[in-house]
C-alpha cells in the first residue's frame, strides 16, 4: 500500500436471491474476501466485511411467476439458504443483510432523490417493448426470441446464453413476451439516466492514472470501456418489484437493479454502524476494497464510482477492486439455468465437516489471472495428497510423538543445531512472502506459503528422525519436538485465513487461546504446557464419494442434452449460392491414421489422414471437447482438400474435417455411410 489507512471496509458482490450460491461465486468473490478480512483481523487492523443479498431484479420476478409465488417468497427462501450456507463455510461477514430491508429502501430512495435534486439525471423518453396482454413494459429478461448472432432459440433480451453475446431486447428475431407469450409492441416511456459521459474525465484519471496497480483484467476492461466512450445509462425500470422511484410522475417505476444493488453496501454498513457508518464511507482514512467477479467490473469500477462522484459529500471511492476470472466445472462453463454447478448447500450436506477442503481447493485453483477449471478428481487429489498427506500428516506425527515420549507435555529446547536454525530462518522467509502475497491479493501464492510451513516441518522432522535419535540422544529429541511444536503454532496462524476450522482445531490442541499474526515464526508454545490429544485433521476422500458427484454431473449433462434436442430448431438457411460456388469445394474421403491432442490447446486435435496420395495429410480440427483421439483412429471422415494451408497453434493444417453441429451443442464428424476409397471425391 502506498498509504497507511486507519481501517478497511471490504464489500462483496451481492448474490442474486433467485437461487443458491455455487463454487464459481465462492472462488470469484467470497472466499478471497474472507481470506483478506481474516488476515487483517489477525494483523490487528480494524476491518469490516460487508455482505448481503441482492433481492430485486427481473430474474427474481420470473422465478416467482414460474412457481406461482410472490417475489418476496423467492427472496426469503434463498436469502435464508445463502446466509446459512455462508455461515457454515466460515465466511466471516460482520453483517449479511438484504436489499428488501427497510434500511436499504430508505437509503436507496434518499440516494436517488439527492442526485435528482442536484440535477444529476437526464430525463429521456424512448421506445421500449410493451406486452399488450399483460399491460406492462417488458424489462430485458421478460423478452425472449431468436439470437441474431447464433440463432439460438430462447435468447433473452439482454444476453444470449448460448453464444454469450450482449443484446438489446429490440435485437431479437421474433421476440415474445416471457409473461404471456404475446408479440410485444414498441411504446414510449420516460426514464431517468445517469450521464456517465459527464464523469468520464474523472473516471479516466482515477483509474488509468491513479490505479495502475489494479489487476490487469480490471484495468484492461475499464480502459476498454473508457476508450469506447461512456454513454448515459438508465437508472429506472418499468416494474412493480423493487425500490419505487421516489419522485412524482414515476408510478409503476422502480430503481434499476444495477443502481439499487451497490447502494446495498452503504445500507448494510448502516445496519451494523447506525451512528458511525459515515466513518466507513466518507473518512479518507478508510480504505474500501470491493471483491467482485469479472462480470461486475463495469458496475463497480465505472457505474458505482460515477454514482458516488455525482452524490458528492466526500464519499470515498474504492482503493482496489480485486476481480477474479470465471471458474468452470469439469471443462464446461458453470450455468445455473442448466444446473451445471456445484451448489454450496449441497456440498455441505454431501461432505460434512469438510468446509476447509473446499476453501483450500478453490483457493489453490482460484481463477485469479485466467479462467480455471474445478474437477472432482482434482478435489480428491488435493485433499488426499496435500491436506492429508502433508499438513495433516505433519501435525499428527508431532502431536503423537509428544504424547508418546513426554505424555503430552511440551519439552524444553536445548542447544540449537544448524538444522534447527535453518528451519527457523525458513519460517521467517515464509512469513515475509505470505504477508506480501496477502497484502497484494495474490491468494493462490499466499496459500502455497501457508502450506510451505507444513512442507518445511515435514522435511525437518524427516531429516531429524526423532524416532531413531530417542534411542541414542533423548535430550536432542526434546529440542526437535519443541521446534516442531513451534512450527505447528505457525501453521495454525498461517492457515487461519484459508482454513479457519482446521486452524481453530489445531490451536485448541496446542492450547493457544487467541491467534495473532505476530505469532508467526516465533516460539509461542511454552515448555511445560500440556497439549491436547491428537486428532485427525483430514481423512482421505474415497473413490466412491467422487464417483457419486461425477455420476450426478453426467446425469445432468444427459438431461440438458435431451432438453436441447427436444427444443432444437434448425438455423435459417444461408443465402443461396450458385452450383459453381459449391463446385469450388473439393470434399474427399480419408481414413484417420493418427490422432492426438495439440499441446496447450483444449479444443484442438491433430490428425494424419490417408487421403489416397501415399503421403499422410495433416489436419487440425477443433473437436477435442467432443471426441477422444483414440475414438477416431481408423475411422473414415469427410474433409475439404483444397483449403489453403494454415498454421494453427504452430501446427500445419492442410484441410478441414467436416462435422455437424447438433441441437445439444455436440459435434458429429461427417463420414461416408459405407466404406469408400481414400481420396474419393464427394459429389
Amino acid at each position: 500500500m502506498s498509504k497507511e489507512f486507519k481501517r478497511t471496509l471490504i464489500t462483496t458482490a451481492l448474490p442474486y436471491t433467485n437461487g443458491p450460491v455455487h463454487i464459481g461465486h465462492l472462488a470469484g468473490v467470497y472466499i478471497p474476501a474472507d481470506i483478506y478480512a481474516r488476515y487483517l483481523r489477525l494483523a490487528g487492523r480494524p476491518v469490516t466485511l460487508i455482505g448481503g443479498s441482492d433481492e430485486h431484479g427481473v430474474p427474481i420476478t420470473l422465478k416467482a411467476r414460474a412457481e406461482g409465488v410472490t417475489p418476496q417468497d423467492i427472496v426469503d427462501r434463498y436469502h435464508t439458504l445463502i446466509k446459512k450456507s455462508f455461515e457454515e463455510l466460515g465466511i466471516s461477514f460482520d453483517v449479511y443483510s438484504r436489499t428488501t430491508s427497510e434500511t436499504h429502501h430508505e437509503t436507496a430512495s434518499e440516494f436517488f432523490r439527492h442526485l435528482y435534486d442536484k440535477g444529476e439525471f437526464i430525463e429521456k423518453t424512448s421506445e421500449q417493448l410493451y406486452d399488450p396482454q399483460a399491460g406492462q413494459f417488458l424489462a430485458d429478461r421478460y423478452v425472449t426470441g431468436e439470437c441474431p448472432n447464433c440463432h439460438h432459440q430462447g435468447a433473452y433480451g439482454d444476453q444470449c446464453e448460448a453464444c454469450g453475446s450482449s443484446l438489446n431486447a429490440t435485437d431479437l428475431i421474433n421476440p415474445r413476451s416471457a409473461i404471456t407469450g404475446a408479440v410485444p409492441e414498441l411504446r414510449s416511456t420516460k426514464h431517468w439516466y445517469l450521464p456517465l459521459d459527464k464523469w468520464e474525465p474523472a473516471l479516466r484519471k482515477w483509474i488509468l492514472e491513479d490505479h495502475t496497480e489494479w489487476r490487469s483484467n480490471v484495468y484492461g476492461q475499464c480502459k476498454s470501456w473508457l476508450d469506447g466512450g461512456l454513454q448515459p445509462r438508465a437508472v429506472s425500470r418499468d416494474l412493480s418489484w423493487g425500490v419505487p422511484v421516489p419522485v412524482e410522475g414515476a408510478e409503476g417505476k422502480v430503481l434499476y437493479v444495477w443502481f439499487d444493488a451497490p447502494i446495498g453496501y452503504i445500507s448494510n454498513t448502516k445496519e451494523i454502524f447506525p451512528d458511525t457508518w459515515e466513518t466507513w464511507w466518507k473518512d479518507p482514512e478508510t480504505r474500501i476494497i470491493n471483491f467482485i467477479g469479472k462480470d461486475n467490473i463495469v458496475f463497480h469500477c465505472i457505474v458505482f464510482p460515477a454514482m458516488l462522484m455525482a452524490y458528492g459529500d466526500n464519499f470515498q471511492l474504492p482503493d482496489n477492486v480485486p476481480s477474479n476470472e470465471f471458474l468452470n466445472l469439469e471443462g464446461d462453463k458453470i450455468s445455473t439455468s442448466r444446473n451445471w454447478a456445484v451448489w454450496l448447500h449441497e456440498y455441505l450436506a454431501d461432505f460434512p465437516g469438510k468446509q476447509d477442503v473446499l476453501r483450500y481447493v478453490l483457493t489453490a485453483n482460484a481463477p485469479e489471472t485466467k479462467d480455471n477449471d474445478f474437477t472432482w478428481h482434482d478435489f480428491q487429489a488435493r485433499n488426499n495428497n496435500e491436506l492429508a498427506a502433508i499438513l495433516g500428516n505433519f501435525i499428527n506425527r508431532v502431536i503423537v510423538l509428544t504424547h508418546k515420549y513426554y505424555n503430552g507435555v511440551v519439552p524444553a529446547a536445548g542447544e540449537l543445531q544448524q538444522i534447527d536454525r535453518d528451519v527457523m530462518a525458513e519460517m521467517e522467509q515464509l512469513k515475509t512472502s505470505l504477508t506480501e502475497n496477502l497484502e497484494t491479493f495474490h491468494f493462490r501464492e499466499a496459500l502455497k506459503d501457508a502450506m510451505g510451513f507444513a512442507r518445511a516441518g515435514n522435511k525437518y522432522l524427516q531429516d531429524c528422525e526423532p524416532w531413531k535419535v530417542i534411542k541414542t540422544d533423548p535430550e536432542r529429541v526434546k529440542t526437535i519436538l519443541n521446534v516442531c511444536l513451534q512450527i505447528c503454532a505457525s501453521i495454525s496462524v498461517a492457515c487461519e485465513p484459508f482454513m479457519p476450522f482446521t486452524s481453530a482445531t489445531l490451536a485448541s490442541i496446542l492450547g493457544i487461546e487467541k491467534l495473532d499474526w505476530n505469532m508467526l515464526a516465533k516460539d509461542v508454545i511454552p515448555a511445560g504446557r500440556t497439549i491436547g490429544e491428537p486428532k485427525l485433521l483430514f481423512d482421505k476422500i474415497d473413490d466412491a464419494a467422487i464417483a457419486a458427484q461425477t455420476e450426478r454431473l453426467e446425469r445432468i449433462k444427459k438431461e440438458n442434452a435431451s432438453k436441447a434436442l427436444d427444443n432444437f430448431k434448425p438455423a435459417p438457411v444461408q443465402d443461396q449460392i450458385e452450383i459453381t460456388d459449391f463446385e469450388k469445394l473439393d470434399i474427399r474421403v480419408g481414413t484417420v491414421l493418427e490422432c492426438e491432442r495439440v499441446p496447450k490447446a483444449n479444443k484442438l486435435l491433430k490428425f494424419m489422414i490417408d487421403d489416397g496420395t501415399g503421403t499422410p495429410r495433416p489436419i487440425v480440427s477443433g473437436i477435442a471437447q467432443h471426441y477422444a483421439p483414440e475414438e477416431l483412429v481408423g475411422k473414415q471422415v469427410l474433409f475439404i482438400a483444397n483449403l489453403a494451408p494454415a498454421k494453427i497453434r504452430g501446427v500445419l493444417s492442410q484441410g478441414m474435417i467436416l462435422s455437424a453441429l447438433n441441437g445439444d451443442g455436440s459435434l458429429t464428424v461427417a463420414a461416408p455411410s459405407a466404406k469408400a476409397s481414400n481420396g474419393a471425391q464427394v459429389k
